[in-house]
């Protein structure tokens, strides 16, 4: 998906900077996902798609089809106010269950290395006993 990211932004002939500020998008964050330095987030792609609405969502997800929609197509496509409220709200709860998950990830990081301090003493002090 960030090649065909990548490929949109050379489309429109912006710079990464101008593509993360016309989609409301951080631009050192954006800059990191295309990197691979994070992961691309739904709050990016959901950000792509909504600014630009002649982008077809199935090529950006999945590859398939052409980049572009067809004036048809675009109408189609065009989500009710109702649905859309919901889809942000969805991709907000998403974006907050993504950040508890990393705090978990960081606390379980730390734990993993208290453990491994822990046990090191331990056998350090059986060491000592032997020896001792």
């Amino acid at each position: 998906m960030i090649e065909r990211i990548k490929t949109i932004i050379a489309h429109y002939d912006l710079s990464i900077r101008a593509f993360a500020i016309k989609c409301g998008l951080k631009d050192n964050t954006l800059t990191n996902q295309l990197n691979g330095v994070r992961e691309l987030s739904l709050a990016t792609v959901n950000a792509i798609l909504s600014t630009f609405e002649d982008i077809s969502s199935e090529w950006l997800l999945r590859g398939k089809g052409t980049m572009l929609l067809s004036d048809v197509e675009h109408e189609r496509n065009i989500i009710p106010d109702s649905n859309m409220e919901r889809m942000n709200r969805l991709v907000d709860t998403i974006a907050t269950l993504q950040g508890a998950l990393n705090e978990k990830d960081k606390t379980i990081k730390l734990l993993e290395e208290k453990v491994k301090r822990l046990e090191t003493e331990l056998a350090m002090i059986k060491n000592e006993r032997k020896i001792g």
